[in-house]
């Protein structure tokens, strides 16, 4: 298959599940309810943050399929979608900040194994996740701190 074709495809499905995902597990008056720390950003930096760090996971992905498929890198990554799909209906959908606490902890963890697994053999697709590692993390204390206010 082309390469090109592979990463269009990757980007596609990560951007298309993501917009998916989030259109179906709007943040509401629940949301707007809750007692958030000083240093939650406004609601419109979410979008154009998330679809950046899609693209980069979507290349990533691609890169890691088309080069490692069968790598622990590739199992790290296809967790890690799993876990990032699974975050928003838990927190917005179901409201379960605590369920949604424990999904993003092991996002991240599952993020930080790609990069570590990924960095010997395809360093750019480790440096793709950097930008991503440290926007988990900071939505991990963000869910902490949401968590322990409520």
């Amino acid at each position: 298959m082309n390469r090109i074709l592979v990463h269009v495809l990757f980007i596609a499905a990560v951007l298309g599940t993501g917009l998916l995902i989030g259109v179906n597990n709007i943040p509401g008056e629940w949301y707007q309810s809750l007692a958030k720390p000083s240093f939650n950003p406004p609601n419109w930096i979410f979008a154009p943050v998330w679809s950046t760090l899609y693209v980069m996971i979507g290349i990533a992905g691609a890169r890691t399929f088309l080069d490692h498929r069968r790598s622990p890198a590739m199992r790290f990554w296809l967790a890690q979608m799993i876990l990032n799909f699974l975050w928003s209906p838990l927190f917005f959908g179901m409201q379960q900040v605590g369920a949604a606490l424990v999904a993003i902890i092991a996002l991240l963890v599952a993020v930080l194994g790609f990069i570590i697994a990924s960095r010997r053999q395809d360093y750019l697709s480790s440096l793709l996740f950097v930008p991503y590692a440290a926007w988990v993390a900071f939505a991990t204390l963000l869910n902490a701190s949401i968590f322990l206010l409520n």
